[in-house]
């Protein structure tokens, strides 16, 4: 990412002296904003995961209530496990949803000194 810097230089001679010159500036690395950036991305897409994995796991609940009503026969339905599935990434993802939020906010109280 460019950023440019517009600057005005009266050192020049007077035939550049009113004309804008462009410099370049280096935006630096800062571990803290990059580790806040790091816990809001992680926080935000394991709340969407938990979401999609939790209407995975309803689709597969009303399929396998439409399996079981076909044939009364089938003892433990395919659709069971990939509920089953779901429902447990859909519990991963809200943990991890839950501790980088908690990582998050105690980073900020730790860096606002309550």
């Amino acid at each position: 990412m460019k950023i440019h810097k517009m600057t005005h230089q009266s050192s020049l001679p007077s035939n550049t002296r009113n004309k804008l010159v462009l410099r370049r500036t280096r935006k630096r690395f800062s571990p803290k904003v990059f580790i806040d950036l790091t816990i809001e991305r992680t926080a935000i897409a394991s709340l969407l995961l938990t979401g999609f994995l939790g209407v995975g796991a309803m689709g597969c609940w009303g399929m396998e209530i439409i399996e079981t009503n076909a044939n009364p026969n089938i003892i433990i339905s395919g659709w069971q496990y990939q509920k089953n599935r779901s429902l447990g990434a859909m519990l991963v993802s809200f943990s991890a949803f839950l501790g980088s939020s908690l990582v998050g906010a105690s980073f900020s109280v730790h860096r606002d000194k309550f």
